[in-house]
């Protein structure tokens, strides 16, 4: 059961809204609006569940647009998008931001398209939305502000910690449900409702996510990957089959992941989604070579869009790959040098992890790819060409010679870091 409280009323989500960044600013802009103006969504969702909201959802019965360029004058404001398709808008400042739609109506022309909008009534407005426990709204101002609305289950579902959908076509209508159903299950520690898993299992097998554009689905799974823990949504996403639903050979490993992640020496999030996003394109980047499977990888890489480059999750899947593969065979500093050397930090721990997995925490292979990692990388020599020249060693190609000598004995541990032991090294070269 998920607490939400004894004193579940409007009156008191009205008290907490006024405590966020822009709520008293929004419940201002919506006393001087004439028509009803409504919290809705997740919004009032995490209120009930006292937690902090990310954003606020606003419906109104008026123009959505007029209310949000009132709201965005009192908050300071300088941005306010419109769209004029969907009759939304959204106000954006410093703290924030705040979602004002217009009250709706949705109708779906076939499986996954856009919904046609049309101005509704406040029940059709709440029956639009993906799941019961979303589907509560408190009236901010006009007749009776405080007051709640909400579609049948919504309150209980709530208390249960339990995931709904509204209708049997909810899943058919606009797939990007079953992605977010469990990005919301495993943020909040909700179960899927026995008759909702079913009609997800369905859509699925019935390839209701083949009716949506790859950017769509890479827009929901990035918010995925954006989650406080992003391990969870995607090992759900797994095990519910709606990786391999999406893109054959793409799929998630929660043990392999987590293994790279704590070996990962960078703490940034950039490191943590890159990893991420790489160690979904493992399985594919193994059967490369084997058969065409680039264009897929590349294909799957653009639906995310990710902030980082294609290129840099594509060459890092593949580098894990080919580490994980040799590591165990390197016989020579030369050789550990053309493996490891462009690798990235993201490639190394997923190789480490890999070969962890393969042959164990004692391999040969893990113990190489680490000690590269964590060491062996960093090394650098302090010698450098012009000291070579001053201590006699003629210009050209001996120079390089000598400097790489050095080089391949400070990796192997044979002279300490430092300028005098590293001359001493490459003067000592037979050329």
């Amino acid at each position: 059961m998920t607490s939400i409280g004894n004193d579940v009323n409007g009156t008191n989500v009205l008290e907490r809204l006024q405590e966020l960044p822009g709520g008293a600013e929004l419940l201002a802009a919506a006393r001087a609006e004439p028509g009803e103006v409504e919290l809705v969504g997740g919004a009032v969702r995490d209120i009930l569940l006292a937690r902090i909201p990310s954003e606020l959802d606003v419906v109104v019965a008026g123009d959505a647009h007029a209310f949000a360029q009132n709201l965005a004058q009192r908050l300071g404001a300088e941005k306010v998008t419109r769209h004029e398709r969907f009759q939304t808008a959204q106000v954006r400042w410093k703290d924030g931001e705040i979602d004002i739609a217009m009250r709706r109506s949705e109708t779906y022309l076939s499986p996954g398209a856009l919904p046609e909008v049309a101005a509704g009534s406040a029940e059709q407005d709440l029956k639009r939305r993906d799941f019961t426990i979303n589907a509560i709204a408190v009236e901010l101002a006009g007749e009776q502000p405080g007051r709640l609305r909400s579609v049948e289950h919504a309150f209980e579902d709530l208390a249960a910690g339990v995931l709904r959908v509204l209708h049997d076509a909810s899943f058919q209508d606009d797939p990007t449900r079953i992605l977010r159903i469990v990005r919301y299950g495993s943020r909040l520690g909700f179960e899927i409702e026995p008759h909702t898993a079913n009609l997800l299992a369905e859509a699925l097998t019935g390839d209701a996510l083949q009716t949506l554009s790859g950017q769509r689905l890479g827009a929901e799974l990035r918010l995925a990957l954006a989650e406080e823990d992003p391990i969870e949504p995607l090992a759900e996403l797994e095990r519910l089959g709606v990786l391999r639903a999406w893109q054959e050979g793409v799929s998630f490993d929660r043990d392999l992941t987590s293994a790279a992640l704590e070996m990962l020496p960078a703490a940034a999030e950039a490191s943590q989604r890159l990893t991420l996003v790489s160690s979904l394109l493992l399985e594919l980047s193994d059967r490369l070579g084997k058969e065409d499977t680039e264009p897929q990888m590349l294909g799957f890489l653009y639906d995310l869009q990710m902030p980082r480059g294609k290129g840099d999750a594509f060459w890092t899947a593949i580098n894990a790959v080919f580490i994980a593969d040799n590591a165990a065979i390197v016989d020579t500093v030369s050789e550990l040098i053309e493996l490891m050397g462009s690798a990235n930090a993201e490639a190394l721990v997923l190789a480490a992890a890999t070969c962890d997995q393969r042959e164990g925490p004692d391999s040969r292979g893990k113990a190489v790819v680490i000690d590269w990692l964590v060491r062996q990388r960093h090394l650098a020599l302090q010698l450098t060409g012009d000291d070579l020249l001053a201590a006699g060693v003629p210009e050209g190609r001996e120079i390089g010679e000598r400097l790489e000598e050095a080089y391949i004995q400070l990796l192997e541990g044979k002279i300490q870091p430092g300028r005098e032991n590293e001359m001493k090294a490459a003067l000592e070269v037979w050329i």
